[in-house]
């Protein structure tokens, strides 16, 4: 038979409300059995090698008496404060040094024995010695309010960190909310520009256009003004064309006479016409005009030697003034 064939046997142990498993060398608490038997209120576990109970062991919430007596108990689980209806706990002769804070919840807790365990030093002052019936109540009732000024500065410590996890969040967000609305503005500030450069574009396209297009204008005023100054010029050069046309029909016309003249002549000289009363005259005429013209070519010889005699002797002078 193993050695946990008595808690198999857990019906043999209880009498009425009270479960006997002392001094059965137990190392662990038979939770799920005990649960089995809601009725047996008081359980004795005094006199084992129990070291921990199992976070299972605060479900017995039915549990009104509990001997842990001369155990090996070096901490207990941090839910005990979930055994409301616990009014009787012996922890005498184990080695704790802590309890759990929820300790402070066991509002019903009306005796305790903390005796010949190596408490810290706060917990063994609130404790007492536990020597007889009235010490151990005073125990329980000091003891609890040692834990409610623990459980007080376990709840301060954790307001206070939440406290300060809320400022940190609230920091944070409002980091957070600065950093969205730097980046907005920058957003803001980017689009801005970016309207102010296209706007600048815009502008300056319009302006360019605005200068070819007056640009165009001065060209086309230009060419208007020099296609007026052209047909001006046009007119008062083409104007003395009549004149020179003139002119010419008239030079025209003084030469076919002239060379009619002389068909004249050369008729009325070398053919059968010289005879005639027509040619008379103009035989005459032609006559004295020879004349005329020997006379002339003396005239003519005489100036051509004047002339180079004259000639001769500005040359002889120039070289005169040379030497």
């Amino acid at each position: 038979m193993s050695k946990n064939s008595k808690v198999l046997n857990l019906r043999d142990k209880i009498s009425g409300n009270e479960a006997d498993l002392s001094l059965g060398n137990l190392t662990e608490v038979p939770v799920r059995e005990l649960a089995l038997f809601p009725k047996a209120t008081v359980v004795d576990l005094s006199c084992n090698n129990i070291i921990s109970l199992p976070p299972e062991f605060c479900s017995l919430t039915h549990l009104v008496k509990v001997d842990l007596s001369k155990n090996q108990l070096t901490c207990l689980p941090d839910d005990l404060g979930n055994l409301v209806n616990l009014q009787h706990l012996d922890l005498y002769n184990n080695k704790l040094t802590v309890l759990p804070v929820s300790f402070s919840q066991l509002r019903s807790l009306k005796w305790l024995d903390l005796k010949d365990n190596p408490l810290e030093a706060g917990l063994a002052k609130a404790a007492g010695d536990c020597l007889d019936e009235k010490q151990c109540k005073q125990c329980a009732s000091k003891v609890l309010q040692h834990m409610r000024a623990l459980q007080d500065e376990v709840d301060r410590a954790r307001e206070k960190r939440l406290l300060k996890e809320k400022e940190l969040e609230r920091k944070k967000e409002a980091k957070q909310r600065e950093r969205e609305a730097r980046e907005k503005e920058a957003r803001k500030r980017e689009k801005a520009e970016e309207k102010e450069k296209r706007r600048k574009e815009y502008n300056a396209q319009m302006a360019a256009l605005a200068a070819q297009e007056q640009q165009k204008k001065k060209n086309e005023e230009k060419k208007k003004k020099n296609g007026q100054a052209g047909d001006k010029k046009v007119v008062v050069e083409s104007a003395p064309k009549p004149r020179h046309s003139l002119i010419g029909l008239m030079f025209k016309l003084l030469l076919l006479l002239l060379l009619g003249l002389v068909g004249v002549a050369a008729a009325c000289r070398m053919t059968d016409l010289q005879k005639e009363d027509v040619c008379v005259p103009v035989n005459v005429a032609v006559d004295d005009g020879l004349t005329w013209a020997r006379r002339q070519e003396v005239v003519v010889r005489q100036l051509v030697q004047n002339l180079s005699s004259a000639a001769k002797e500005f040359l002889e002078s120039t070289q005169t003034s040379k030497n």
